[in-house]
């Protein structure tokens, strides 16, 4: 079962400055764009003829520019062409591309342009507008800088590199400059040109290394007229905290981006603080940077939003943060803040606390008990998750009548769920992770408000009654889930909320299904497994949402079949139906899943269902222990996504077929005892992401093919147990440097056993490794709180597991199969002898070369296998003595060197001489515990002469009462009057020792009757 998680929640800060400014340059473009249509005025020849000239440089293979043509006079008219309406000039040039979608509306990207930029542009001499956003090219030229009637220039999101041209400087009537992007390689080695530009407002900066750059702090703080400066993904350069304390700081930057840029020196941090005493909105989140936060915010005193997400900034929270009286958004999520969480709040509790609106203190280490947020009274939102906190969760939060998400996730909350009524503008509540206690109170069903209530893996209980939920009208996210509630609602109850999202694992629904489901028709996910549901499904819920993302019913006793209904997802939904009782085909639509978990049910039929007409989205697909019967069907072309195949324990049978080949992210393929025959298909080999392959339990026939060693290099388990394999052992194998688990038992596979098995270096190593299948999906859903933009992104990822022969039973292994290091070769044809080559894999867990043919003695070197916990050795033709180095294996636990030629003694230790004598038996040579007694190890008998024996009892017995009762009366005089003798002295003593007596009576009298109450209640009852 795969565990599903909230991958990511972000919230994005709304800053609004530098967007309004975009617009206007958008509305005046779209001007522009209006005015071509109404204009009769026809464009300049010369200027149609550069724009010519501009497309044949460039790279149009979707044909985006298939108006610009000769025979079109007018240019005025062209894609992206704007003209001014009197004199016929072409004033904007906008190229972006448009963009395409799929049939579920989501973007597969854009149609863009590339090649080079033609110098013909400078014919446009008005040319004040151009947009090459979004395209494919390479270069900024130089020639770009005499283009100096240009307001607008944005070539954001090409794939830009090389220098950046200094002749940009000349641009002086420049008003918006963007060259942002994360697929370009941008340097700037001076930024002395940006001084240049001033007219300039905005500018963008994206993926630039500026390390040779030392005068980009001086020039952005003395720059004239910059109010919107980005940098995004840039390198900068070691910043000296004196180098320019002598240049005053803007009087005009507004707003300072500076994300993503992890060479950001610690020094530049205060510094950038202080660049402008104008500044309403700082961001610098996700630099890796690590800092206090500086106690430096009294020059700024306009600052409304600091976002400093997703940093390494440690200590507390400076008290001059709570001093900025216009601050309405901080973030100081994701970082390493640490201290009582009362000190940090009261560190805000400056003039911010009247205007601050939206705190995020999440994912730090804030510890102590919950802090009063009372005197905050404009809060709309407060994140205070995953922390330390501990304590009782107490509403601290007085009759906030603006606040409208709470969120304390994943902290150590303890005490009964509060009474939050008050909260009535409250839209998010959210308190998943903590240990609260006791029964969700009725309260709740008051919040009228609430969209989102998450209060999952706490230790709630307690029944959830309809007055609980009667005035969530609103309600469109629950989580519920791992708690200890139970419902009590009647069969005819209607909901007054229609849920997106519902999630109640491992609550009690059960046993009937949920009747009010029924009214629930537009949710995207539903989980309800583990709910103790014994019921047959009804046919009403089958009608599922189109919009169904998720659907878990697992791990109940839900019976019944799935209808073949025409249903149609929006999206491609991951179902979970395993470990229940349903019965009957597959219908068609659940091909139209992303994951597909079916396991342990009793599905029959076949399995036609897989052969799709068009491309499958399916990426999990578990179907074992059912009852399908037929052959696997020769169809999964089209089914080229997927990355774990379980088929396992059906009844299945002909041949593996070849088309499995043609996935070639393929993972995991269990096809586990399913009666399959014939050989391997060499498609396989085209599936060389495959770590775990497992084709145990058939009847397949042939040699063990070489290019599973030498196509198949990211294996990890190779299991063809309990199959009729022949020929000689592969030595291409050995070419596996992940595999960890190699199991070829039970075959007729002949030959030597190769001494190459050393170049396993996984099993070399000593320790756990991760062997994690791996498969991700995703999909997003808003939180429905109106004031932000978060979206949850859910995907899934599975510990394969896999059924392997330890210690002589077959068992299980999931999470723990990454600790496991096998080699089992045993029940087949090897021959020679064991190659000293294995004592390298001092990583190896189990060895199990027994029923072969091998020869020869064990190796000496068998004591470096350090780790191994169970050799097995027995039924071959073995001989010499056991190595003494065997005896040093102290994780040892199983042992079986039976039924062999092996002589001499069994080494002397602690580990061999604990087994049983039938782990050494059938090997007449051997000797010593735990078989018999070897010739000349006899223990000697003492003299037996008559006068020797009467002389010593004599002596004997006239010495021992002398020496008995010599001592004897000694060590009762000492006892006695040590102990007695000192009461007797100190009265203090005599009367504690005697209290101590008689409290020792009373002790065990009562013991003795509340034993005896007890037996009498017991017995009474069972009477």
């Amino acid at each position: 079962m795969p565990l599903f998680s909230v991958l990511m929640k972000g919230r994005a800060t709304h800053f609004n400055f530098h967007l309004w400014l975009a617009l206007q340059f958008v509305l005046v473009a779209f001007t522009f764009g209006m005015g071509v249509e109404n204009q009769s005025v026809r464009c300049i020849a010369a200027e149609k003829q550069a724009l010519l000239d501009f497309k044949k440089g460039l790279v149009d293979y979707d044909n985006l520019l298939a108006s610009w043509t000769s025979e079109d006079e007018e240019c005025c008219k062209w894609k992206g062409v704007g003209c001014n309406n009197t004199t016929g000039h072409v004033l904007m040039l906008d190229l972006r591309p448009r963009f395409n979608y799929d049939d579920y509306d989501q973007s597969t990207g854009w149609m863009q342009i590339s090649g080079e930029i033609g110098s013909s542009l400078l014919e446009l001499k008005q040319l004040n507008h151009l947009d090459l956003s979004f395209n494919g090219f390479q270069k900024i030229p130089e020639f770009m800088g005499s283009l100096t009637e240009l307001t607008y220039l944005n070539l954001s999101s090409n794939s830009l590199d090389g220098f950046i041209p200094h002749q940009l400087g000349n641009l002086s009537r420049l008003l918006y400059l963007d060259l942002s992007g994360l697929d370009q390689s941008l340097v700037s080695d001076n930024l002395d040109w940006l001084s240049r530009l001033s007219s300039l407002k905005l500018l963008k900066f994206g993926s630039t290394n500026f390390t040779k750059a030392t005068n980009w702090l001086q020039v952005i703080r003395s720059h004239p007229s910059l109010s919107v400066l980005h940098f995004e993904f840039c390198d900068f350069p070691e910043v000296h905290p004196f180098s320019i304390s002598q240049t005053n700081s803007s009087n005009s930057l507004s707003v300072l981006h500076l994300t993503s840029s992890f060479t950001l020196h610690p020094w530049a941090f205060p510094l950038l603080l202080n660049i402008s005493s104008n500044l309403v909105e700082l961001d610098f989140s996700y630099n890796q940077l690590l800092s206090w936060i500086p106690d430096s915010f009294d020059n700024t005193p306009y600052l409304e939003r600091i976002n400093f997400w997703q940093n390494d900034l440690q200590g507390g929270i400076p008290k001059s943060l709570g001093n900025l009286c216009s601050l309405k958004e901080l973030n100081l999520g994701d970082n390493k803040l640490s201290g009582a969480l009362t000190v940090a709040v009261k560190n805000l509790s400056g003039c911010a606390k009247d205007s601050l609106e939206i705190l995020t203190l999440g994912i730090n280490r804030f510890n102590g008990s919950l802090s009063s947020f009372q005197p905050f009274s404009s809060l709309r939102e407060l994140d205070v998750e995953y922390n330390r906190l501990s304590g009782h969760f107490q509403d601290n939060f007085g009759n906030f009548s603006k606040l409208k998400v709470l969120t304390f996730d994943g902290n150590r909350l303890t005490g009964p769920f509060p009474d939050l009524s008050r909260l009535s503008s409250l839209r998010k509540l959210s308190l998943t992770g903590n240990r609260l206690e006791g029964p969700l109170p009725v309260s709740i069903g008051n919040m009228s408000q609430l969209v989102l209530l998450d209060v999952s893996s706490n230790s709630l209980h307690g029944v959830i009654s309809e007055a609980h939920l009667f005035n969530l009208t609103k309600l469109r996210l629950l989580f519920i889930s791992f708690n200890a509630l139970s419902f009590d609602l009647s069969s005819d109850w209607i909901p007054p909320f229609q849920l997106d999202y519902i999630d109640m694992s491992s609550c009690e629904l059960g046993p009937k299904f949920p009747s009010w489901l029924r009214k629930q028709t537009n949710f995207s996910h539903l989980d309800i497994s583990h709910s103790n549901i014994s019921d047959t499904i009804p046919a009403w819920f089958w009608n599922l949402p189109s919009k169904l993302m998720f659907l878990n019913l697992s791990s109940n006793k839900i019976s019944g079949s799935v209808p073949n209904l025409p249903l149609k997802f929006d999206y491609n939904p991951s179902i979970y139906l395993s470990w229940n009782l349903f019965s009957g085909p597959i219908p068609t639509f659940l091909s139209n899943s992303t994951v597909l978990d079916l396991s342990n049910n009793m599905f029959s039929g076949t399995l036609s269902f897989l052969c799709v007409k068009d491309e499958s989205r399916l990426q999990y697909l578990d179907l074992s222990n059912n009852l399908f019967s037929g052959r696997i069907p020769d169809c999964w072309s089209k089914n080229w996504r997927l990355s774990v195949i379980i088929l396992e324990n059906n009844n299945l049978s002909g041949v593996i077929p070849s088309s499995l080949g043609s996935i070639e992210q393929l993972q995991s393929l269990r096809l586990r005892n399913t009666s399959l025959y014939g050989e391997i298909p060499s498609s396989l080999q085209n599936c060389t992401d495959l770590k775990l392959l497992d084709v145990g339990e058939n009847k397949l026939t042939g040699v063990i093919p070489s290019w599973i060693g030498e196509r198949l290099q990211s294996l990890i388990v190779l299991r063809l147990r309990s199959n009729e394999f022949h020929g000689d052992f592969p030595s291409t194998i050995c070419q596996q440097q992940f595999l960890q688990v190699l199991d070829l038992s039970l075959n007729n596979i002949s030959g030597t056993v190769p001494s190459c098995l050393n170049n396993l270096t996984a099993m070399a190593h000593l320790g756990s490794s991760n062997v994690m299948i791996k498969y991700f999906f995703e999909y997003a859903d808003a939180d429905y709180t109106g004031d932000s933009n978060s979206q949850f992104y859910f995907g899934g990822s599975t510990n394969d597991h896999l059924l392997v022969m330890w210690k002589g039973v077959e068992q299980e292994y999931g999470k723990t199969l990454g600790l496991l290091k096998v080699i089992d070769l045993s029940c087949n044809k090897l021959s020679g002898e064991i190659p000293k080559e294995v004592a390298i894999l001092q990583g190896l867990i189990s060895l199990n070369l027994s029923r072969n043919m091998l020869k020869g003695s064990i190796i000496r070197e068998i004591g470096q296998l350090i780790a191994l916990e169970s050799l097995d050795l027995s039924a071959n033709h073995l001989s010499g003595e056991i190595p003494k180095s065997l005896s040093r294996l102290s994780f040892l636990s199983v042992l079986d060197l039976s039924n062999n030629n092996l002589s001499g003694k069994i080494p002397l230790g602690t580990q061999l001489q604990s087994f049983n004598a039938t782990s050494y038996s059938g090997n007449l040579g051997l000797c010593g515990a735990p078989l018999r007694t070897c010739p000349g190890d006899e223990t000697p008998k003492p003299p037996n002469t008559i006068n020797t024996k009467s002389n010593t009892e004599s002596d004997e017995e006239s010495f021992e009462p002398l020496w008995f009762f010599t001592g004897m009366t000694a060590g009762f005089l000492i006892g006695f009057w040590g102990i007695f003798g000192s009461l007797l002295v100190n009265r203090s003593w005599r009367h504690r020792y005697f209290q101590m007596v008689n409290k020792s009576g009373d002790w065990i009298r009562l013991t003795v009757a509340l034993n005896m109450a007890k037996l009498h209640r017991i017995l009474g009852l069972r009477g």
